[in-house]
């Protein structure tokens, strides 16, 4: 029999002790408690403080605390697909947004704030599949609308999620077959973990219907019929199964929410009936607090690749010498050739030669690695930027991978760097008909980016997982190295280091780094002692669309002159994975002041 317009409470402190206790909780369906104020939802509407603050058929309320002490609150309207939201402070509720829900029939709901990035985020999960990331809030400023930000593949038959606010984890609950694990920021990696299945894999018996993460870090799981809570605690190694327990009296139920510390308001099928059940507070591995990482947003972004995946490699830049809006955008491509664009990132030019991996520019020649043959492929620029087929450089390294430029105007040499993946570094001079050989240097393991500084004729070389390499750039030189920045000294560093570059800006040597395993970017000193001057990631630019860069191979910096956009100067990015909307590779472009506002931000 279902139970209508009651409530019983029952208190669990053991997966086999329980009592039950009925009262009247006013029909209600979902409640949250803040601060000592109590919201819920009914038949009738969302109510505050007992009052009806706004009538409609409301379903999942969820909710999300506020740095200021206040409360965001979203619901689903069922009979319209209308998503609401509202802020309340105190028993003062005001409505944020309210708007039709279309591309797809959500199933349920729930909060995420980035305390690194400082973004407020609602994820609207669909029960055919698929979830969509809607940014609602950025660097405590409120969008006029929720703005999606990131398509989520998950399972077609997906029934409930909730949020681990301080570990960044998405879970998802794929209805009687599993729960899984998602990174909850919108800029990272795709890839879910299994966190429980069904019998005899796991615990799992029926459909799951609600998931709950709790003050402590515990994760609570709703089985809808016959009901069940079983709970998954947190220890050092991830959450570990602790216990099950069958509800008794109610049929079915379909959400669990936690009111107080332990205390759970389980909500029956029909929305009709409530039950409160007590759960062990117990000690739980706590998670390091997430520190705010400096933010900065692209202004301007290239087409995208018409081919998915791993595409988009390296970029670099070409700067007119008079014209500084005619300027142009280069990109490599791992499949195909070299992409040349307008400072609007439009393809002006595609040059299809094969397996190009990185790229680099100086005066009217660029240089990029061929990986169909182990070949340095050369372009000649024309005075207005048009590139065409120079001379190919056959090498004898295998594998070959990186790729950078220097010109040294002692000698008015213009050398080509290249490295492959054992560690092997070679040097090239051009010539009139190509370029010479000149010497060989080697890192321990394998490198990719590099950059030179012409001024003083260093060589920066990455080795991915260990260290930035100081060189001696010139022809001339020894080929011993020095290992001058290490990611082991810096926590904000983590491998692999991809793209490297360098510019001086009023006076002071700057070397960029690409650290992909974070999905940030860090500026060094130039120069000895190295000091981290900065630590910074590409995020969403609402009001433009552009979303935010990560998984970012190749980099490039210049200081020069690339129009209205870019006066000063601009940072240029390779964006492994181009969202809003979901497409091919490109290229982010940043300010250069904008970086620059960020630095001395560690000390």
């Amino acid at each position: 029999m279902k139970l209508k317009r009651s409530t019983l409470a029952l208190a669990l402190f053991s997966a086999s002790a329980c009592t039950s206790q009925a009262t009247d909780l006013q029909d209600t369906r979902h409640q949250v408690q803040h601060q000592g104020h109590t919201y819920s939802v009914t038949s009738e509407g969302l109510y505050a403080a007992g009052q009806l603050v706004r009538r409609g058929e409301f379903e999942h309320l969820r909710s999300l605390a506020l740095e200021d002490g206040g409360l965001v609150m979203a619901a689903m309207e069922g009979n319209t697909q209308f998503l609401h939201l509202w802020l309340a402070q105190g028993d003062n509720v005001d409505a944020l947004w309210q708007g039709e829900i279309s591309s797809r029939v959500v199933e349920d709901l729930c909060f995420y704030q980035s305390q690194e990035n400082q973004q407020t985020t609602l994820f609207l999960l669909g029960g055919r599949g698929g979830a969509e990331q809607l940014l609602l809030r950025q660097d405590q400023q409120w969008l006029a609308q929720p703005l999606a930000i990131r398509d989520v593949n998950v399972p077609f038959d997906a029934t409930a999620c909730a949020v681990d606010q301080q570990r960044g984890t998405l879970f998802v609950a794929e209805a009687d077959q599993a729960v899984w694990a998602y990174q909850a920021e919108p800029e990272v990696d795709e890839g879910r973990q299994l966190v429980a299945a069904k019998a005899p894999f796991g615990q799992l018996q029926n459909e799951i219907k609600g998931l709950e993460v709790l003050h402590n870090g515990a994760l609570a799981v709703l089985e809808e019929e016959p009901p069940r809570l079983l709970m998954y605690t947190r220890e050092e190694d991830g959450l570990q199964f602790s216990s099950a327990q069958a509800i008794a009296e109610l049929e079915a139920l379909t959400d669990v929410v936690e009111l107080t510390p332990g205390q759970l308001l389980l909500t029956h099928e029909d929305g009709l009936a409530t039950r409160t059940a007590q759960v062990p507070v117990a000690t739980s591995v706590s998670a390091p607090p997430a520190t705010p990482v400096n933010q900065v947003a692209a202004t301007l972004q290239t087409t995208p690749s018409p081919r998915r995946g791993d595409a988009i490699d390296d970029p670099a830049v070409w700067v007119h010498p008079q014209q500084p809006a005619q300027s142009r955008i280069l990109a490599t491509d791992k499949r195909t050739g070299l992409y040349v664009y307008d400072m609007n990132g439009a393809v002006v030019q595609e040059l299809a030669i094969g397996r190009l991996n990185n790229v680099d520019v100086r005066g009217n020649v660029a240089a990029a690695t061929l990986r169909d043959d182990n070949s340095i492929q050369l372009f000649e620029i024309s005075a207005e930027g048009e590139f065409s087929l120079g001379a190919k450089v056959r090498t004898d390294v295998d594998e070959i991978y990186g790729l950078c430029m220097g010109y040294d105007a002692q000698t008015e040499q213009t050398s080509v760097y290249i490295n492959n993946k054992g560690g092997r570094i070679q040097h090239f001079v051009l010539t009139a008909d190509g370029a010479t050989f000149a010497r060989e240097m080697t890192v321990p393991s394998q490198p990719e980016g590099c950059v030179v500084d012409d001024a003083t004729q260093r060589l920066f070389v990455g080795e991915e997982d260990v260290a930035v390499w100081q060189f001696d750039a010139r022809a001339s030189a020894t080929t011993q190295g020095q290992a001058v920045i290490h990611v082991a000294d810096h926590a904000e560093l983590v491998d692999d280091i991809e793209g490297l570059a360098y510019a001086v800006v009023d006076g002071e040597p700057l070397l960029f780094v690409s650290s992909q395993g974070n999905d940030s970017y860090i500026v060094f000193d130039g120069e000895a002692p190295w000091a981290l001057r900065s630590h910074f990631r590409i995020r969403t630019n609402p009001a433009m669309g552009i979303d935010g860069a990560s998984e970012t191979d190749g980099i490039e910096v210049t200081t020069a002159n690339l129009g209205p956009q870019f006066p000063q100067g601009a940072l240029l990015v390779q964006d492994g994975r181009n969202r809003m909307p979901e497409a091919g590779q490109n290229v982010k472009v940043v300010p250069l002041e904008a970086i620059l506002q960020t630095l001395n931000s560690h000390e």
